[in-house]
């Protein structure tokens, strides 16, 4: 007869399973928000000699940019612990990251009526939404995660206590579909807002309420519509 092991003995997220996507998809967008906000502070510093600490977040509560969180998700789903030369997975980074970025801004774009990057003036871009220098920055970042960070934090997520990582996860889990969808129908109402359309529902008449364009606009600073795009 098997003995079924306890609930202290089992591991927590164990190989590419979703609750380890999930924690890297965490950790990803709380990277990706950083990165963002660090590199806006040199530019702006190296072009003003100031310094200006800007929000770069993608949602409206919490460090998180979820284009860097899906990023690295697709990085380890499809490239982690696979047997690809240094060269290989450079290219595959390159060409999830910038078809990510490019789907990403379409969608933002063509559904809630704004932007959030404007390449359109770079060298070698891509509709404006990504470009072949942005793309090989994202195939070193992948090259990087995926040979010596990825398998560092594996190991560690893998140390969490499981019934500690499970309580962790689900709070996570329910508080980012709720910040997500928040932020993101809360900007779809302010595109429709814009263009006159009055709330259908009272889902609608709360975010005119309380997700006023003021407060979008401190949520989401670098956020413009189309009409308005300048070099970001």
């Amino acid at each position: 007869m098997e003995i079924t092991k306890k609930e202290t003995d089992k591991i927590f997220a164990k190989g590419k399973c979703f609750d380890k996507l999930f924690i890297i998809f965490i950790i990803g967008c709380i990277f990706g928000n950083y990165y963002e906000m660090i590199l806006n502070l040199v530019k702006h510093f190296i072009k003003n000699g100031t310094i200006f600490w800007e929000v770069r977040r993608g949602v409206i509560y919490g460090p998180f940019s979820p284009i860097y969180g899906i990023g690295a998700v697709l990085m380890t789903a499809i490239l982690a612990d696979k047997k690809h030369k240094w060269y290989q997975t450079f290219i595959y980074g390159a060409l999830l990251g910038g078809i990510s970025e490019y789907l990403i801004g379409y969608f933002q774009e063509t559904v809630v009526g704004t932007i959030s990057w404007d390449y359109s003036t770079y060298f070698l871009n891509i509709n404006g939404r990504t470009s072949i220098p942005i793309m090989c920055i994202w195939g070193f970042i992948c090259l990087i995660f995926v040979q010596f960070i990825y398998p560092f934090l594996s190991n560690l997520i893998e140390k969490i206590p499981y019934n500690l990582g499970k309580l962790i996860l689900n709070i996570f889990i329910v508080f980012l579909v709720f910040d997500m969808f928040i932020s993101w129908t809360a900007l779809i109402r302010q595109t429709l807002r814009r263009n006159n359309y009055p709330p259908f529902t009272i889902l609608g008449e709360f975010y005119d309420k309380v997700y006023t364009d003021e407060r979008l606009r401190k949520a989401f600073p670098n956020m413009i519509v189309p009409e308005e795009k300048v070099e970001k």
